[in-house]
């Protein structure tokens, strides 16, 4: 099973340079929560909200337990406390560490064009993670 990060899904809207690896996919696809309403933020044109409105009926949508939530600040306080991340810096670690324990608690690998947040989140919290 795998669930797609914004930025992958981002970078097929508007460059069309994954269609091969998402087609070849043999597995069962999900949709999380946290990444169609960080690509809800930002669709501005009928078409991407077409789009989004297509992923969210074509594909079950996990959302983060109140587990994942918890564990979200936990990971986020140690990541200050290691790195001194601004506030901003955190606002934006904190959707990926969602999806990231997202995808852990249902057995999910994340797939995302993001490789430094997700292997900074994986090295706090294990997770399946491929990056393109």
């Amino acid at each position: 099973m795998v669930i797609f990060d914004s930025s992958v899904l981002i970078d097929q809207f508007r460059a069309d340079c994954h269609r091969e690896r998402i087609d070849s996919l043999d597995e069962l696809v999900r949709s999380s929560a946290v990444v169609l309403a960080e690509l809800r933020r930002g669709a501005t044109t009928q078409a991407e909200k077409t789009v989004l409105r297509t992923l969210e009926r074509r594909y079950p949508i996990f959302t983060p337990t109140e587990k994942n939530w918890l564990e979200s600040g936990e990971i986020l306080s140690k990541m200050v406390r290691d790195h001194g991340f601004a506030p901003r810096k955190l606002r934006d670690l904190h959707f990926d560490v969602l999806i990231a324990l997202t995808a852990q608690t249902c057995g999910a690998r994340l797939i995302t064009s993001n490789r430094a947040d997700f292997e900074l989140i994986r090295s706090y919290r294990d997770f399946g993670l491929e990056v393109w």
